[in-house]
């Protein structure tokens, strides 16, 4: 809105001192501590999933859990992670954020001393499951906290510390992982919450302001609302994680949780349309850049999980390397972020916000690319700089992003804009790994079949590498020549099929940057913040 000024002559202009520009809302101490309290939860919750996954293996081997059974670690905290994300507004109305914060805060921090614990597998999906439903809180209540406590003007340093949480967070939650579980135990993975734990509780003590309860709101609840889209997240989340493991439509089980996924999601959206008190208000969706910002993060959420779901595979199946060793090599994608996303509100100052998140997803995408064409020999050092060009990408993409999406939230919409925006970004990152693991296994089998064709044994090369092989297992102690020759028969299938590997593997990554290139053509889309369409779209 714009103020008129009186007009004034020169001379008189001259002799009266220039209006002050209009003062920057001031924000308290205590407001920063309620910040940076929030967004170190938001940063440990989701650094918790990753730490857990990137030791997965020798958590199932100490409680005694197959391979199969053992995912069920990390896909019942998912589950209860998505479902709370989306309740956490209007669960933080009805018992006032202070009380709702701290208390998932404090049982965050036991639950992961409980995991710890843990003797058995039916114990740790239990422990899992309750800490997913607490640790879910922390994520989205950081980001309501950053959009409805800050001024506009300083929102941006607050969503750069959020971003930490968003995408440093994950790059760097296998290094953490793999260096615990590698010297002190699984256990620690769990106990290295509590002290970043305890010194966010007692900022949000400090800081939050206490507030009355309003638990009349539960009696005017969307619950039917809340009973479908639990049902429905939580049958879609497990279809997603397990799929692939059980040929998708091949299984009964799959098929079953496929239909209430469907029924039940279509439910809660025509409640959400048509009550007058919606759990989470779906009409956001139609601002524009709320809209596409929606989609944007969704596809960040495809990427950003996705590569940090492929490369371990990648270098624990072809390379052979340890957790460890996969940490040091992610921490590249970690690291330099770190020193970049503290810059980019000083960027957001000085350049369009949508420019820097086109930046952003284009390098992105380039650092996806650059991994389409790897070989036997593509490891640590050839995966360097593509992992640098990655960190900088995720960097200039979060804080910038959020911004613009919710740029004309109101107060009351702030609750329904987080946990939309942060429920898409996680059902993003559960959507691309469903279809990375089931692209990998197509991709090995396809490539599997095209290099079989060229290693015939017509073919003179092919003969020529079956007698060497022979040869060196008769060399080394195989003295049935014809147990020799199958060996090297079977020497040369691992040889194809790690090659498939590579091959499918490359393949990932070329989704990957194609998800990141739809992104970038939804952030066309957006508009500046500030300017408003027809119908007060945003």
């Amino acid at each position: 809105m714009s103020t008129l000024q009186p007009t004034v002559s020169a001379a008189s202009a001259a002799s009266i001192p220039a209006p002050a520009a209009p003062a920057t809302p001031g924000v308290s101490a205590k407001t920063w501590i309620a910040v940076i309290g929030a967004t170190l939860g938001a940063f440990m919750a989701v650094l918790n999933i990753q730490i857990v996954n990137a030791s997965l293996a020798d958590i199932q081997g100490a409680i005694g859990a197959g391979i199969d059974d053992g995912g069920w670690i990390s896909t019942s905290y998912l589950i209860a992670e998505i479902v709370v994300i989306p309740l956490s507004g209007w669960l933080a109305q009805v018992f006032s954020i202070r009380i709702y914060l701290l208390t998932n805060a404090i049982l965050f921090l036991i639950l992961s001393a409980a995991c710890a614990l843990a003797q058995d597998l039916s114990q740790m999906i239990v422990l899992r499951a309750v800490q997913g439903f607490t640790g879910g809180v922390l994520i989205p209540m950081a980001f309501t906290l950053i959009i409805t406590l800050l001024p506009r003007a300083k929102q941006p340093v607050g969503l750069a510390l959020f971003a930490l949480s968003a995408t440093f967070a994950p790059a760097i939650g296998p290094t953490i992982g793999g260096y615990l579980t590698e010297n002190f135990g699984w256990q620690y993975i769990f106990y290295v919450n509590l002290v970043p734990g305890a010194i966010m509780v007692g900022m949000l003590w400090y800081a939050l302001e206490p507030r009355p309860m309003k638990l009349s709101l539960l009696a005017e609840g969307d619950w039917a609302g809340i009973i479908t889209m639990a049902i429905g997240l939580s049958a879609l989340q497990t279809v997603l994680e397990e799929g692939n493991k059980d040929d998708w439509f091949g299984s009964p089980f799959i098929v079953k949780l496929s239909v209430i996924a469907a029924v039940a999601l279509t439910v809660f959206l025509v409640i959400e349309l048509t009550v007058k008190k919606p759990l989470l208000n779906l009409r956001l969706l139609v601002r524009r850049n709320f809209g596409f910002g929606m989609l944007a993060n969704f596809l960040l959420g495809v990427a950003l999980y996705g590569s940090v779901f492929i490369l371990p595979q990648y270098l624990a199946r072809i390379q052979g390397y340890n957790a460890e060793q996969i940490g040091m090599v992610l921490a590249w994608t970690g690291l330099p972020q770190l020193v970049l996303i503290p810059l980019v509100p000083r960027l957001m100052q000085r350049f369009d916000a949508r420019i820097i998140i086109g930046v952003g997803f284009v390098l992105f995408a380039a650092s996806n690319f650059m991994n389409i064409y790897m070989t036997s020999n593509y490891a640590a050092d050839q995966l360097l700089w593509p992992n640098v060009v990655r960190a900088i990408g995720q960097a200039l993409v979060m804080a910038p992003l959020s911004a613009v999406a919710t740029s004309g939230i109101e107060a009351e919409n702030a609750g329904s804009a987080s946990g939309l925006f942060n429920m898409m970004r996680n059902l993003g990152g559960a959507v691309g790994i469903a279809l990375l693991q089931t692209l990998l296994t197509k991709r090995e089998q396809y490539h599997s079949n095209v290099l079989m064709q060229s290693v015939s044994v017509f073919e003179q090369a092919t003969r020529t590498r079956l007698e060497q092989l022979t040869q060196y297992f008769v060399n080394h102690g195989i003295l049935d020549r014809a147990d020799a020759a199958h060996r090297a028969y079977v020497a040369i299938g691992h040889i194809v099929q790690k090659q498939a590997y590579i091959l499918a593997f490359s393949d990932t990554f070329y989704l990957l940057g194609m998800a990141l290139i739809v992104a970038l053509a939804a952030v066309l889309f957006l508009k500046k913040p500030g300017q408003t369409s027809a119908g007060g779209a945003h």
